[in-house]
C-alpha cells in the first residue's frame, strides 16, 4: 500500500554502518566476491573463473577434441537458448548436428563447436547486443574479462561441466528468472508479448551479476525508486524521470552526500533551450571568461532542485532531487524532467539514507530547519542504479508490463534479431 507517496515494503533493519562499495567500485562487486576462490567447476565457481582473471592460468589455450558427449551437451544448451530469449540459429546448431552425425567427430566439428560455445558464453554473460550505448546505456561491466572466456570454456569442457558452466553465466537474479518463466508461459502466437520479455531479459544480461546488498534502484519506466538494504527493498518512492527529448541515461554511480537548500548550476543545454539571459529574476550570471558565463539559481522556494539534492558525482550531471513542481507526481506517466530524478518526499529518503549510513541525522534536521546550504556527507557511497525495464516483477511475484516512454523496445528487438557473427579465437 502507498502512504504519503511511499510504499513501505517492510521494517527497516535498524541502525548500522552498512557495508557498501565506494563510488569507484560500484560495478566491481563480483570480483570482490570471488577473490581467492578458484574452486573446481560448479555452477557458482564457473562464474568466478570468467569474472576473476586471477583465478585462471594465463597460458595459451590447449587444443582439445569435442567428444560426441560434449558436442551433445553444447547442442542441448543451444536449443535451450530460446528459453533465454535468444534466437538459437546464429550458433549453427543444425550444421554441427549434421557434422556430428556424419563423422562422429572431426577437426571441422571442433572449430564449429569452439566458435558456437564461445559465442553462446559471451551472449549469456553480457548480452547479444554489443552497442548498448545506442540505447543510452552507460553501465560498464567491471566483473567481466572476455579475454579469459576461452580458457574458462576449456576448463568447463575438460571437467564435463559445459552446460552448468554456460548456465552459470546467465543472471541469477529472481527478477530475471521471473521473466524467463513468463516467456515460457507466453504462446508463440503472442509475438509482441514475447518480444517485450526478450528485450528485458537482454537488459538484465547487460547488468553486473551483483548489484550490492545496499543500493538505490530506479527503474525509469516504472517511475519508482527502491531503497534496498541487505538485499531487500525497504521502501519505494514515486519519481519523475527525464522526458523523451531529455531522457534519463542508464548508469550507475554512488550517492556521496545530501545537500539541503542547494543552489542549482543550470546546464548549458537548458540555458540554450530556455533562452536564459542576464537580468532574468532569480538567476545569477557569473562570468566564466571568454564571453561565457555560468548561470546559478540560489536556494529558495522556487529553486528547481527544491529543498534537497542527493549528490552522486557523474559525467551526466544527474541527481536525485526535490522539486517545486509537485503536481507531476500525481500523473500516471511521469517523464517530464530534463534527465534528473525528482523524488516525492525526498526528505524521507534523505533521512533513511543518512540513518542507514551512520545513524546520525542531526545535521540533516538542522539543515532542513534553516535556509542556508548544508552538506551532509555519507561515510560510504551508496550505489545508485538507473535502469530501463519495461517488464518487471510485481508485488505478487508476477511479471507486469510497463509503458516504454522512450520507445526503445522495438529497436532493441530488431538488434536482438539481427545478424550475429560467431566468436573466433
Amino acid at each position: 500500500m502507498e502512504a504519503n507517496g511511499i510504499i513501505e515494503r517492510h521494517d527497516g533493519p535498524g541502525l548500522k554502518r552498512a557495508r557498501r562499495l565506494a563510488a569507484a567500485g560500484v560495478a566491481g562487486i563480483a570480483i570482490l566476491v570471488f577473490v581467492n576462490e578458484p574452486a573446481p567447476f560448479g555452477a557458482a565457481d564457473a562464474v568466478a573463473s570468467v569474472m576473476m582473471p586471477e583465478a585462471l592460468p594465463s597460458q595459451p589455450i590447449a587444443t582439445y577434441r569435442w567428444t560426441p558427449e560434449m558436442a551433445g551437451d553444447l547442442l542441448a544448451e543451444i536449443a535451450a537458448a530460446e528459453g533465454e530469449g535468444l534466437d538459437p540459429a546464429p550458433y549453427a546448431g543444425e550444421a554441427m548436428r549434421r557434422e556430428l552425425a556424419l563423422t562422429g567427430g572431426s577437426a571441422l566439428l571442433d572449430r564449429m563447436a569452439d566458435d558456437a560455445a564461445l559465442k553462446l558464453a559471451r551472449d549469456y554473460l553480457q548480452g547479444r547486443v554489443a552497442d548498448r550505448a545506442a540505447f543510452d546505456w552507460h553501465i560498464e561491466r567491471k566483473d567481466v574479462d572476455l579475454n579469459q572466456l576461452a580458457i574458462a570454456l576449456r576448463r568447463a569442457a575438460e571437467a564435463g561441466q559445459m552446460r552448468p558452466w554456460l548456465r552459470s553465466l546467465l543472471p541469477q537474479d529472481s527478477r530475471y528468472a521471473a521473466l524467463r518463466d513468463a516467456l515460457a508461459a507466453t504462446p508463440a502466437s503472442d509475438s509482441a508479448g514475447r518480444d517485450r520479455l526478450r528485450a528485458n531479459m537482454e537488459r538484465w544480461r547487460w547488468l553486473p551479476r551483483d548489484l550490492g546488498d545496499d543500493h538505490i534502484f530506479v527503474n525509469v519506466p516504472s517511475y519508482t525508486l527502491d531503497l534496498v538494504e541487505d538485499g531487500k527493498a525497504i521502501s519505494t518512492y514515486t519519481v519523475v524521470v527525464g522526458k523523451p527529448a531529455t531522457p534519463t541515461p542508464q548508469m550507475t554511480m554512488a550517492a556521496s552526500s545530501v545537500v539541503v537548500n542547494p543552489s542549482w548550476t543550470v546546464p548549458a543545454s537548458i540555458i540554450r533551450s530556455s533562452n536564459l539571459r542576464p537580468g532574468r529574476k532569480g538567476y545569477q550570471f557569473v562570468a566564466a571568461g571568454g564571453g561565457r558565463y555560468v548561470v546559478r539559481q540560489p536556494p529558495g522556494p522556487g529553486n528547481a532542485l527544491g529543498r534537497i539534492k542527493i549528490d552522486m558525482p557523474n559525467a551526466h550531471a544527474i541527481y536525485l532531487h526535490d522539486t517545486p513542481a509537485k503536481a507531476y507526481f500525481d500523473k500516471p506517466s511521469r517523464a517530464y524532467s530534463h534527465g534528473c530524478i525528482r523524488v516525492q518526499h525526498i526528505d524521507r529518503l534523505a533521512e533513511e539514507i543518512v540513518r542507514l549510513d551512520n545513524g546520525r541525522t542531526g545535521d540533516l534536521e538542522r539543515g532542513l530547519a534553516g535556509r542556508s546550504t548544508t552538506t551532509v556527507k555519507l561515510s560510504t557511497g551508496r550505489p545508485v542504479w538507473l535502469v530501463y525495464f519495461t517488464a518487471e516483477t510485481g508485488p505478487d511475484g508476477k511479471v507486469m508490463v510497463l509503458e516504454d516512454p522512450y520507445n526503445r523496445d522495438t529497436r532493441l528487438i530488431a538488434r536482438l534479431n539481427g545478424p550475429t557473427q560467431l566468436a573466433s579465437r
